[in-house]
């Protein structure tokens, strides 16, 4: 007899660098249920997440050095299931065309973006209400 198994929810973790105190604010009270998803990050953002919290991340290269590409190829093979990305909308950012692309590529596939503290905890509280109502493996 085989035993179907849930697959983890993939969860994208990015910030930009005024944000990321706020990052490491939102996963340090959802701390719980991303312990219960498989996280993937760009490279500090990943890293302090990581080391403050002890989550296990799999870490991409930073933003600007095609981290958030590298996360938007994995979210178009469908390996991403979701994206907190904290943006800072008053500081330009060099790769702003590859953010673009990031966030374009959520809703050309259809994958919860948030792109700010708000938004990712509603996200994260949707997520806990999701994982509660699946059946014990």
């Amino acid at each position: 007899m085989t035993v179907s198994t849930v697959p983890k929810v993939r969860i994208a973790l990015i910030a930009h660098d005024k944000k990321k105190d706020e990052i490491l604010a939102v996963a340090s009270d959802y701390v719980d249920v991303l312990r219960q998803c498989q996280l993937v990050a760009t490279g500090t953002t990943g890293g302090r997440i990581a080391t403050e919290l002890g989550l296990d991340i799999e870490r991409m290269l930073s933003g600007p050095h095609g981290g958030d590409l590298q996360i938007g190829a994995q979210l178009a093979e469908g390996r991403v299931d979701m994206v907190l990305f904290l943006r800072d909308p008053m500081t330009p950012q060099p790769h702003e065309p590859d953010i673009n692309a990031l966030v374009r590529a959520c809703d050309v596939h259809n994958v919860p973006c948030a792109t700010n503290s708000a938004t990712a905890r509603l996200l994260l509280e949707q997520l806990i209400v999701r994982l509660a109502a699946q059946p014990a493996a």
